[in-house]
C-alpha cells in the first residue's frame, strides 16, 4: 500500500511539491480552502476544502484519510497545523513551540536572543502608545514589522527618525498586517543580505545552499532577484552557516527545512528571520535543483515521511531569478518572451500578471508581475542570462 501524504496549501507556491508527491507514486491528500486553487487541478489527488489554519477540521482530516505524513512548502501560517497534526498523529514534524517560534517574529527574536544568535536591538509593541515610546531608543533608522505576516508585507523602514509624521505612517501602514497585532521595531541593520536553504535530519542541520538577495530597498524591501551560490567570500559563507545552524537549533527544529534570511553587518551575519519551511520565491523549488541537483522538495517529502533524504550535492553551477520592473497600470501588451526564451541559459519565463490585468506598485511579493530564471556554468553567467532576457521583454504599463 503506497504512503498518503498531506500537503497544507493548494496555492502555486505548494504545486511542486504536489507534482512530486505525485511523482514518487504516493497517494496525496491536499488541503485548500479555496475549490479552485490550483493544485486541486493536479490529476489523482485527494480534496479537502478546509482553510490550511483550521487546526481541529485539518485534524479530523488527517485521522480519517490515516496519513502517514504532513508538509507545507513555502508558506508560514499553516506550519501551526502541521506541528498539530503531527503531535496528534505521532508524526515527523516541527513541535508546536517551534511552529510558534518560526512564524511569530516576537517570539522567535526571544528565543534567538535567549540563545545568544545574532539578532538586531529590537522590541515588540502592542499598542500606538508603546511603539511611541519605543522609538525614542533608536538613533538609527529603524525596520517596522508586523509580528506575524509574510511575503515582505507590512515592512517600513524609518530612515528619518526626527520624522514625526514618518513615524506614525510606519505604524499605521504596518499594523494592520499583523493578526495578532504586536508588531517588532528593530534597527536597521546595513550590509548584504542572503537567505540560507537547509534541511535538518535527526537533530543534524545541513546548509544545502546560500542565496544572494536583491531587494527594491526603502520602504518595503520587496525581493526582485536572488541567485545561487552567495558571491560573498568562502570565510563570510562560513560564518553564513554557523549563525543559520545556531538560529535552527534556537528554534528548535530537529526534522525538516528552514529558510533563514541574514543580513551580513559590520559586525558579522546576524538574523533578519528564519521560516521553519521552504524558500519561496522559487529559491528551493527551482533555484536550490539549478545550482545544486538536491531536489529540496523531494527531500522534505522524504524528511515528513521518515525516511532519510538524498542531500548530496551533485553538481555546483550558477542559478538566478529576477523580477520584472513595473510601476501601477494596465498591462497593454507583452512582447519578446519567444525571444527571450532563445537565449541560451534561460530556463523558464512566467507571466504572473498577464496583458488587461491592473497592477501596482511592488510593495509586496504577491504583487509583481512575472520572472526569468536561468542556469549556467557560474553565479555571474546565470545573472547575465536573465538580464539579458528582460531585456528582450518588451512590457507596456497603460
Amino acid at each position: 500500500m503506497n504512503k498518503k501524504l498531506m500537503i497544507l496549501g493548494a496555492s502555486i507556491l505548494q504545486l511542486p511539491a504536489i507534482e512530486k508527491a505525485k511523482e514518487m507514486g504516493l497517494d496525496v491528500l491536499v488541503v485548500d480552502m479555496n475549490p479552485d486553487a490550483v493544485g486541486f487541478k493536479v490529476p489523482g489527488i485527494e480534496k479537502e476544502i478546509i482553510s490550511t489554519i483550521d487546526i481541529q477540521a485539518v485534524i479530523s482530516a488527517a485521522k480519517r484519510h490515516r496519513i502517514d505524513g504532513i508538509m507545507t512548502l513555502a508558506t508560514d501560517m499553516p506550519m501551526r497545523t502541521v506541528a498539530a497534526v503531527a503531535k496528534e498523529m505521532n508524526l515527523i514534524g516541527i513541535d508546536e513551540e517551534t511552529a510558534l517560534k518560526a512564524t511569530n517574529k516576537a517570539e522567535m527574536r526571544k528565543a534567538l536572543q535567549v540563545n545568544n544568535v545574532p539578532i538586531p536591538k529590537f522590541y515588540v509593541v502592542s499598542n500606538k502608545d508603546e511603539y511611541k515610546d519605543v522609538v525614542k531608543q533608536f538613533n538609527v533608522p529603524f525596520i517596522v514589522k508586523p509580528a506575524d505576516s509574510s511575503g515582505s508585507r507590512g515592512i517600513f523602514e524609518v530612515k528619518d527618525i526626527h520624522n514625526e509624521d514618518l513615524i506614525v505612517e510606519a505604524y499605521e501602514y504596518c499594523h494592520p498586517f499583523s493578526r495578532v497585532g504586536d508588531v517588532v521595531v528593530e534597527e536597521y541593520m546595513e550590509g548584504p543580505e542572503v537567505s540560507v536553504e537547509t534541511l535538518t535530519v535527526n537533530g543534524e542541520c545541513h546548509v544545502i545552499q546560500i542565496t544572494d538577495k536583491l531587494t527594491t530597498g526603502a520602504p518595503h524591501y520587496v525581493e526582485m532577484g536572488h541567485s545561487q551560490p552567495t558571491m560573498l567570500s568562502k570565510e563570510i559563507a562560513e560564518q553564513i552557516s554557523k549563525v543559520a545552524k545556531a538560529a535552527n537549533k534556537a528554534i528548535g527544529i530537529k526534522n525538516g527545512p528552514s529558510h533563514t534570511e541574514i543580513i551580513v553587518t559590520k559586525q558579522g551575519p546576524k538574523i533578519v528571520e528564519l521560516g521553519a519551511r521552504l524558500g519561496g520565491d522559487n529559491i528551493t523549488t527551482h533555484l536550490v535543483p539549478l545550482s545544486t541537483g538536491v531536489d529540496m522538495v523531494e527531500c522534505c517529502i522524504k524528511i515528513a515521511l521518515g525516511e532519510i533524504p538524498d542531500i548530496k550535492k551533485k553538481w555546483n553551477k550558477g542559478s538566478a531569478i529576477r523580477y520584472f520592473e513595473q510601476h501601477a497600470g494596465v498591462i497593454d501588451s507583452i512582447e519578446g518572451v519567444d525571444k527571450a526564451e532563445e537565449i541560451d541559459g534561460v530556463q523558464q519565463i512566467s507571466i504572473v500578471h498577464g496583458v488587461g490585468e491592473e497592477v501596482t506598485e511592488i510593495n509586496s511579493s504577491g504583487e509583481r508581475m512575472g520572472f526569468v530564471i536561468a542556469q549556467d556554468v557560474d553565479v555571474d553567467a546565470a545573472i547575465k542570462d536573465c538580464l539579458a532576457a528582460l531585456t528582450k521583454i518588451n512590457v507596456i504599463i497603460k
